[in-house]
């Protein structure tokens, strides 16, 4: 009769053959739903919280309300700017008053009018000077006065030119590109509000609210995230000694804990790399304890199973 302990130490590496040989020949992993990270734009208070952690919700409705004063006020302004960049483009179209026209016009008449005197009055200190009947300073004195009603004639007529030939092409332009910026400047203005309202993407679960009601949430940080009412996907790590047979399209038999029928799954990806890069060369017993992340497309009979249930995928048969 043998020993006691040897038949007990033979009973143990029996078992650990049998586990070793079962956990060669599966994959373990967790069963998972895409999740959804929604992200703040802004440093703002939160004001409202509507919907409670692990409700449903369908896409377009509201998560989470951040205080939006601010940015209201930052809307009005570009607002105001796009009003004014409009009033100035419409000036510059419709061309000046026509009473402002009219005025020019008889500044114009008054100026000519006065050159037409001065030019005369010249031109008779001229003839007198000649005739020695008057002295030179006195017809330098015309000229001086002819000189005169002569600019203001020219800047009259400037005036008017410009009144009534309006504005340059260029300067329409100018206004015309500063319209387009204030209206671009009111649409971003506008998107920046709308996104102080968290909603939901897409319909699922609200998994995780982060922060609460009067809290300030820094910008940048997920303020929510929804677990998305898809088609469920296994996530497993696949043994580096069965990676070369696994490939997107590859379909697996899959255990779901709490299930007692088997699912059959579909690869749709696996890792290049694997879960943990090598630091020096590895032997062939230590790359066979590499694995590699894969993702298995799960029929419709797991949707209504929840996200994070361990699962197992038969790997031998391949």
């Amino acid at each position: 009769m043998k020993p006691i302990h040897f038949l007990i130490s033979s009973s143990l590496v029996v078992l650990l053959a049998a586990c070793s040989q079962q956990e060669s020949t599966q994959a373990s992993g967790t069963l998972e739903r895409d999740r959804i990270s929604l992200i703040s734009t802004a440093s703002e208070i939160v004001v409202k919280s509507p919907v409670k952690e692990g409700s449903k919700v369908e896409k377009g409705q509201l998560l989470l309300q951040l205080d939006s004063k601010n940015q209201k006020a930052v809307l009005a302004k570009a607002k105001a700017e796009l009003a004014q960049a409009q009033a100035n483009l419409t000036k510059m179209l419709n061309g000046e008053r026509a009473e402002d026209i009219d005025a020019a016009k008889a500044n114009l008449a008054n100026a000519k009018a006065k050159l037409t005197d001065a030019q005369k009055h010249y031109t008779r200190m001229s003839e007198l000077v000649a005739k020695k009947l008057v002295s030179i300073s006195e017809r330098d004195n015309a000229l001086a006065e002819r000189d005169a009603a002569k600019a203001t004639y020219d800047s009259a007529y400037q005036t008017w030119q410009k009144l009534t030939k309006g504005n340059r092409v260029e300067d329409i332009e100018v206004a015309q590109a500063q319209l387009a910026a204030t209206k671009a400047e009111v649409v971003l203005q506008r998107h920046k509000l709308d996104e102080l309202s968290i909603i939901a993407t897409r319909n699922g679960i609200l998994d995780s609210l982060p922060y609460h009601l009067g809290e300030r949430v820094p910008e940048h940080a997920v303020v929510a995230i929804v677990q998305a009412n898809t088609q469920p996907y296994a996530r497993v790590y696949i043994p580096e000694p069965y990676k070369h047979k696994v490939h997107s399209g590859v379909t697996l038999t899959v255990h779901v804990d709490g299930i007692d029928e088997a699912m059959k799954g579909t690869v749709r990806w696996i890792s290049v790399e694997p879960a943990f890069t090598p630091y020096r060369n590895m032997t062939e017993e230590d790359r066979s304890r590499l694995v590699y992340l894969t993702e298995i497309d799960l029929p419709d009979s797991a949707n209504r199973l929840p996200a994070g249930i361990p699962l197992q995928v038969d790997l031998e048969g391949i």
